[in-house]
């Protein structure tokens, strides 16, 4: 591997090893050795103008997409033939198309196995959640950024688009799996002998409350560490070795990896965002 392209830091713990690059993600992911990382969990920037500290997210919408075809070239050779690619994407009320044509820019490299919708905020009614859920009132949970508009609804929700080489790499359904609510459905089913099914493809996961955003949150635009968490166990643990998250900001992949103890290489353009990063794996690690 050319010197330019060695770790910014490299630290192990247990069987894990956790690699962290500073710099462009097309030249450390055309490093890799092909079929080397066994799943993908990553939100590249949006395009939408989020004020990063060290990328210009405002280029023109045929040039991002390009790029991301060539990011996604790269990220696919070094896929494994079983492998998964979770990428999240969000929008804008006045920009829609966001999500859509990335997962578009996507399509010739890798098939769309599945559209995971990532709920960050949701109303439930009394009535409607029925008397098995034990609810007094109305409940409204999770956080949202409010949008004053006479046009647009709040935006309570994002995509993770579950990615993978020929669209048949086998799912660990049941490791993030729900109780059945209504226990006879466990004895009606063969597949739920268990007592969980398949969870399905919305996902209930806010934010933590924060006190401080420039403390606590201060990368614009993260997700919480419990969403890799997840897509990592669908995957099935049994099967991943080594993950990445080519735009790595502060490191909730890593912090996933940290807490289920698999290996982690991850990438950031901006030195401050990546020994965040750094700091928070470590303060994760058993």
């Amino acid at each position: 591997m050319p010197r330019s392209l060695k770790p910014h830091t490299k630290f192990k713990s247990g069987k894990a090893t956790f690699q962290f690059y500073l710099g462009d993600c097309l030249q450390v992911l055309e490093s890799l050795p092909p079929e080397s990382l066994n799943a993908i969990v990553t939100s590249p920037p949006y395009n939408l103008g989020i004020q990063y500290r060290s990328y210009d997210d405002t280029i023109p919408r045929g040039r991002y997409l390009e790029w991301t075809g060539e990011w996604v070239t790269r990220a696919a050779a070094a896929l494994a033939l079983d492998g998964s690619m979770f990428l999240n994407v969000g929008a804008k009320p006045t920009d829609p198309w966001t999500a859509l044509d990335v997962a578009q820019a996507v399509r010739p490299h890798l098939q769309l196995q599945n559209t995971i919708h990532w709920i960050k905020s949701i109303a439930i009614e009394k009535e409607l959640a029925g008397a098995k859920a034990g609810l007094e009132k109305d409940l409204a949970v999770g956080h949202y950024k409010p949008i004053n508009s006479k046009r647009f609804l709040h935006d309570c929700h994002e995509f993770v688009f579950h990615f993978s080489r020929e669209g048949h790499t086998p799912l660990d359904r049941q490791a993030i799996g729900v109780r059945y609510q209504d226990p006879s459905n466990v004895g009606r089913w063969q597949s739920a002998a268990g007592g969980v099914r398949c969870r399905g493809n919305t996902w209930f996961i806010p934010y933590e409350t924060i006190q401080s955003r420039e403390k606590d949150r201060p990368h614009p635009a993260t997700f919480p560490p419990r969403l890799p968490e997840m897509c990592l166990k669908l995957h099935g643990l049994s099967r991943v070795k080594t993950v990445a998250d080519p735009f790595m900001g502060l490191g909730s992949t890593a912090v996933a990896c940290a807490q289920l103890g698999v290996s982690f290489i991850g990438i950031e353009m901006d030195e401050g965002y990546l020994e965040e990063a750094i700091a928070r794996t470590r303060a994760a690690l058993p």
